[in-house]
Parts: structure tokens; C-alpha cells; sequence
């Protein structure tokens, strides 16, 4: 039975939009300019493909239902899944005992073990699923790991030739020209498009996700946690909360940004000095104060409404909500002074006077004459500042006022690595893995928000 959070259909409508204001953007030569300059960079499509992978993660993941209660049972389960979790099943179900390091066949602490005579020995235990189908893991583990892992690189790269295929082949048809002739124009790169690597790129991470899926099954890629779950289920499941905090945020600031930034450059007089008085007002708050404030009342909400809550997936996701409500509520002030100066310009512009002087309504000029020309102050503004709300809730889950403990994301995972790195030897794959999924993202978002504004930026058109 499907079930909707609040941050699943915020996200969802949000993707609608997005895909809206792409279909709106085929229509208008002058949008269309600037894009095509950003898909003419290597670096960005090859970031764009990336950014892609980890949002589809995010939508399988935003995807909730509440799984049957047994099997052919008419009750539902009060916790739901997500269709994410339901592909993953293999990696979320596979629970061991506590730590075990990356690909490890044998527990990472000596304890004692029971003989089959009845005797004990202090040894290191043999993990339930890591490599349980070995019989001699000393002889057989290396042998195992490379033939399981060049299986999955097999059926990886066997997967991304199939795309690419299928793309060159839907190119080609679009185009009206030879299957050959495209095909040899791409693996040329002198495509205006930089398909080869887009197409290389879609290619690696096949290779990758299958190199992974295949040792999935088998061990644990990236070890296992305190409790023994699946290290690597964690980093895949941290993709949702980072995509969510970067771009629900967004859904908050744009509203308040383009408004008041509006607003406050076109009327000037006394609205422009109420906004400025509010914005000037929220900066002098501490933003950390303000984070912790909510989220404290966040929780006493919670607890005295308790029979609100039945699940513990519903609480979590009303804290991840009320976080992204007031992190939009404190970044605003940044975007809105820019549009407001770029407004104060624009309204001295003669086509913006020639409109008021033949009694066009203000609205109507808001609408048709300032809103579009400081779009692209806009675009710019928010892909530069994915990055930096992504790792704004890494800071935030560390000192314990992010999102809710339960949930997977990768400021909890470094949060718990803390203590982790203190062990002797140290556990250090939690953090590795959730550095390793959160760099990229962000090394993505980055180069595709340069490539954004180096397309947009007026001194810089060609």
C-alpha cells in the first residue's frame, strides 16, 4: 500500500516543476542559448550524468509504501519501505553481529569462540553473511573477490554498452542520418554534444554498480557499523536526505528570494526599507541558534503529540521537513539582495520606463520585464548553493541539531565514525564511504554550477 511523506510529495512536485520549466525552455529561443552553451561542456555532462544517477537513487527512495505483514497477509506493517529499500533488501536484511571491516570474511574483534568439543578458544568469529559461502576463507577469499568482482564488471559494462547503443541509435534517428555515421562521430568526439563522454561516463558507472552489486551479494563492500548493518546500505540510503536538504531548501528560498528581492529594488521608498529591515534583521541571528531552536521545538511537538506519530519513519521525516524549512528560511537573505540591486538596475532600463509610461500594469512588468532578465541571477545562485546545503547538513548532524538520529545520512554516519576512529585498531570505513558518496556529489554539483555560470553570466556571453 502506497504512502506519502510530506518530503516525498514536496519533492516530487518539486521534479514536476523542474521538468515544466525544461519543457518551457524548448519554446524560447533566448533560454535555449545558454544551455546549449553548458551542454557543449565536457565537464558538465559529465557532471550532469552523475548528478542524475544520484537522483534517480533519491526518487526510488521517495517512493514509500507500507510492506504486507507477513506473507499473503491482509495487515500492513506500521513502518514503511521504500522502493529503494525493497531492491536493496539483499544488503538492508543482512545483519551481523557488530563491526566487520570492507569485504572482511571474519568479525573485527576476538572473542570467545566455542569448540565443537566444548572447549574455547579467543579468536575472531566468522561473520554470518560476509563470505558465509567459503569454506576455507584464507585459500579461496582473493580468488572469490576478483572472479565475483570482474563477473560484475562484465555484466556492468555489458549494461553500458547497451545504453550507449540504444542513445547513439535514438541520436541517430532523431537526427535523420546513419546509425554509422553517428556512432563514428561520437566514439570521434567531434560531436558538438560531448556524448562520448557522457556516454563513457554513463559506461563507468555501470562498471561500478555492477562491480559493487556483485560483491554485494556475496560480503560487505564497505563493512558494517556498531550494529552490524550494512555499511554501504547507509551511504546509498544518505543519497536521498542530501538531495532532499539541497533542493526542498531551494523550494523555501526562491519564493521569499524573488519576491521580497523584487519588491524591494522596484518600489524602493518604505517597502524597500521594511525588507531590508527584515533580511538585515534575520542576519544578525546567529543561523546555528535559530536551526537548533526549531528543531528543539520541533521535538517537543512530537513528544506531545505522540499518537500523531504511529511510526518512526513520520517523525524523522517531519524533522528532515522543519529542517529544510528553516535552513530556506535563513539563506534567502543572500539571493535577495542580489535580485534586488539587479532590479534597482533594470527598472532605470528605457523598456521598463516606456512601459510605465504607456500605463502597462506593474504587475505585468514584474511579470514580463524584471522577472526574466534576473532568471539567470537565479539559476546561477541556486546550483551554487546545492553544494554547500549538502554539506551544511553533514556540519549540522555533527553537532546533533540535523536531521533526526534514525535517519540514514551522511552527517550521522560521520557523527558515529567520531567515536569510531577512537577505537584501537580504528573503524575507519563508515567515514571513508560516506566522504567518498558525498565528495562526489558535491565535486558534481560544483562543476556543474560553474559551467551554469559561466553559460548565464552576461559578461561572459559570447
Amino acid at each position: 500500500m502506497l504512502t506519502l511523506f510530506w518530503t516525498d510529495a514536496l519533492f516530487l512536485l518539486l521534479l514536476a516543476m523542474l521538468g515544466a520549466l525544461i519543457w518551457q525552455t524548448r519554446s524560447h529561443e533566448h533560454l535555449r542559448r545558454p544551455w546549449r552553451k553548458v551542454a557543449r561542456s565536457r565537464s558538465a555532462m559529465i557532471s550532469a550524468v552523475i548528478l542524475i544517477a544520484y537522483l534517480l537513487i533519491a526518487v526510488l527512495d521517495s517512493i514509500h509504501f507500507l510492506p504486507r505483514d507477513g506473507e499473503g497477509g491482509a495487515q500492513f506493517k506500521t513502518e514503511p519501505a521504500s522502493v529503494l529499500d525493497w531492491c536493496l533488501m539483499p544488503l538492508r536484511t543482512r545483519v551481523e553481529k557488530t563491526y566487520s571491516a570492507p569485504l572482511a570474511t571474519q568479525g573485527y574483534a576476538r572473542e570467545t569462540l566455542r569448540e565443537a568439543d566444548g572447549g574455547t578458544r579467543w579468536d575472531y568469529p566468522r561473520l554470518k553473511h560476509g563470505g558465509a559461502h567459503l569454506k576455507d576463507p584464507e585459500r579461496a577469499w582473493l580468488g572469490d573477490v576478483l572472479r565475483t568482482g570482474f563477473k560484475g564488471a562484465a555484466g556492468g559494462f555489458g549494461l553500458g554498452a547497451m545504453f550507449g547503443l540504444g542513445a547513439v541509435a535514438l541520436i541517430a534517428r532523431m537526427r535523420g542520418l546513419p546509425f554509422s555515421l553517428v556512432g563514428g562521430e561520437v566514439l570521434s568526439g567531434q560531436s558538438e554534444i560531448p556524448w562520448r563522454a557522457m556516454l563513457g561516463t554513463v559506461i563507468a558507472l555501470c562498471v561500478v554498480g555492477g562491480v559493487l552489486g556483485e560483491l554485494a551479494l556475496k560480503y560487505h563492500v564497505f563493512g558494517t557499523d556498531k550494529v552490524g548493518e550494512d555499511v554501504l546500505y547507509q551511504a546509498l540510503k544518505s543519497i536521498r536526505t542530501g538531495i532532499l536538504i539541497g533542493t526542498l531548501t531551494t523550494f523555501v528560498t526562491l519564493p521569499l528570494s524573488l519576491l521580497l528581492g523584487i519588491l524591494a529594488g522596484y518600489f524602493r521608498g518604505w517597502v524597500d526599507d521594511v525588507i531590508q529591515y527584515v533580511y538585515t534583521t534575520l542576519n544578525s541571528i546567529p543561523g546555528v541558534l535559530l536551526i537548533a531552536a526549531v528543531i528543539l521545538l520541533t521535538q517537543v511537538y512530537m513528544a506531545k503529540h505522540e499518537e500523531e506519530f504511529a511510526s518512526l519513519a513520520l517523525r524523522a521525516d517531519l524533522r528532515l521537513l522543519f529542517l529544510c524549512l528553516i535552513l530556506g528560511i535563513t539563506s534567502w537573505t543572500g539571493l535577495c539582495r542580489l535580485l534586488r540591486a539587479e532590479t534597482l538596475k533594470l527598472r532605470e532600463m528605457e523598456y521598463v520606463q516606456a512601459a510605465q509610461a504607456l500605463g502597462v500594469r506593474q504587475g505585468t512588468i514584474l511579470l514580463r520585464h524584471i522577472l526574466p532578465n534576473v532568471f539567470h541571477i537565479v539559476l546561477i545562485s541556486v546550483a551554487l548553493d546545492f553544494s554547500s546545503l549538502v554539506l551544511a547538513e553533514a556540519v549540522l548532524s555533527y553537532v546533533n541539531i540535523g536531521v533526526d538520529p534514525t535517519t540514514d545520512s551522511w552527517g550521522n554516519m560521520i557523527n558515529s565514525a567520531r567515536l569510531e576512529m577512537a577505537r584501537e585498531p580504528p573503524v575507519w570505513w563508515s567515514l571513508t564511504a560516506a566522504f567518498a558518496f558525498m565528495f562526489a556529489l558535491v565535486l558534481a554539483a560544483n562543476l556543474f554550477a560553474d559551467a551554469v555560470r559561466d553559460a548565464f553570466d552576461p559578461r561572459r556571453a559570447d
